[in-house]
């Protein structure tokens, strides 16, 4: 979804093909390092209530052919894009399977920053969709990237404190796991939202987008900061943890949704 909203925010001229073949590429590459990440994952896995029920923990799948089709659908993904739509496209492609699978996944074990590491990963994507259109500014690109770089972080440490016991369980050595009060994890969500809100403000400031949009980002940021304002409280932090989770789910495509309108309704 954010590797479309990349696409449709530079505004390209609509070539079905290229679009589908965006979408194919990035998703085949998306599924394989879903599944090579299960398949590195699968001992800690099954130790955890939250991700038991997995297809490899629960038996459904073996690590064999885990293994084989995560590799195949990143190889598919990577081809396509680099076949069928260009090379800068599949190059951040390749960059995301790297940094999440030879950076973010293995740094769970024994890094505090692995989720800082993890949102490097996951910030690629809208780069492959500004990448395959061709077109788009690149401060455009990089302010993507940073929305979703921000976003990330209080999304995850929402549910890193819901699901502490778990992480504590594998010994994972994050954030949650080592502050029991959670001040240090509603710190860094707060700092880390009013990073995402900013962001999004940003084009409005080098000329990409209107004032309108202007309007609409710093009321959705409102919202948003609240959320992880009310986190930081010590009463009922669970609660606000799971009020921040899901704020930010709602969140991001409605910022992205505004961005993406924006740039078409009102062309700067």
């Amino acid at each position: 979804m954010t590797t479309v909203v990349g696409y449709f925010a530079s505004r390209p001229a609509w070539n079905f093909p290229q679009f589908f073949y965006t979408l194919l590429g990035t998703s085949f590459a998306a599924a394989g390092v879903a599944a090579l990440n299960q398949w590195m994952e699968s001992d800690t896995d099954a130790l955890m209530k939250r991700t038991a029920d997995r297809p490899i923990p629960s038996g459904k799948v073996t690590t064999g052919s885990a293994f084989v089709l995560g590799w195949l659908l990143c190889a598919m993904g990577l081809a396509v894009l680099f076949g069928k739509v260009n090379g800068m496209a599949a190059l951040f492609a390749l960059a995301t399977i790297i940094s999440y699978l030879a950076l973010y996944t293995p740094a769970k074990r024994w890094s505090r920053w692995s989720t800082e590491i993890g949102a490097v990963a996951g910030a690629f994507p809208p780069l492959i969709g500004w990448a395959a259109s061709g077109q788009g500014s690149v401060t455009l690109g990089w302010i993507l990237f940073g929305i979703l770089f921000f976003w990330q972080l209080p999304h995850f440490m929402a549910i890193a404190w819901t699901y502490r016991r778990d992480y504590e369980t594998v010994h994972f050595p994050m954030l949650a796991v080592r502050d029991a009060s959670g001040s240090k994890v509603a710190a860094w969500s707060f700092v880390n939202t009013l990073g995402a809100v900013a962001v999004s403000a940003w084009p409005s400031f080098v000329g990409l987008t209107s004032k309108i949009y202007l309007a609409a980002t710093l009321a959705l940021g409102a919202w948003f900061i609240a959320r992880a304002l009310f986190f930081m409280r010590a009463e009922g932090r669970d609660i606000t943890a799971r009020k921040l989770f899901f704020a930010s789910i709602a969140w991001l495509p409605l910022q992205l949704a505004a961005l993406v309108a924006d740039r078409w309704i009102f062309p700067q």
